[in-house]
């Protein structure tokens, strides 16, 4: 599977103060390998771990996978885990499967974890 970044956004009012950077824009996986989403950002996440990642596959919304950096949603499956703090922030899932196809986003937060789509900026995160 191919596995090209998308994007990384803010629900915080000061959403244009953040710039994100992606660091592996293209990525191909196959079955089974270990792949690692980066997110950096140029200012300190809120108490230094208020930051989420999502799933989205097509035509659905986007699901919750991980929050406050390192903890699992519920449902969640174990291949999936989160690391990082302040600035610089990993996605790592250990045996990728067909099934986690979609597009991948990371989110910094200063209350609870949201869904907000007005605030999507470039660059994106992707998995084909």
């Amino acid at each position: 599977m191919n596995i090209t970044q998308r994007s990384c956004f803010s629900n915080s009012n000061s959403v244009s103060r953040f710039q994100w950077q992606v660091t592996s824009p293209s990525i191909t996986a196959a079955q089974g390998q270990n792949v690692r989403i980066k997110c950096k950002t140029s200012s300190s996440a809120y108490w230094g771990d208020r930051l989420s990642w999502y799933l989205q596959k097509p035509g659905e919304a986007p699901k919750l996978l991980i929050y406050r950096a390192t903890s699992r949603n519920t449902g969640t499956p174990s291949r999936f885990s989160g690391s990082g703090s302040h600035t610089d922030f990993t996605l790592t899932i250990s045996g990728v499967q067909t099934e986690d196809t979609g597009d991948y986003y990371c989110q910094m937060y200063n209350s609870g974890p949201t869904v907000t789509q007005d605030h999507v900026q470039t660059p994106r995160a992707l998995f084909d």
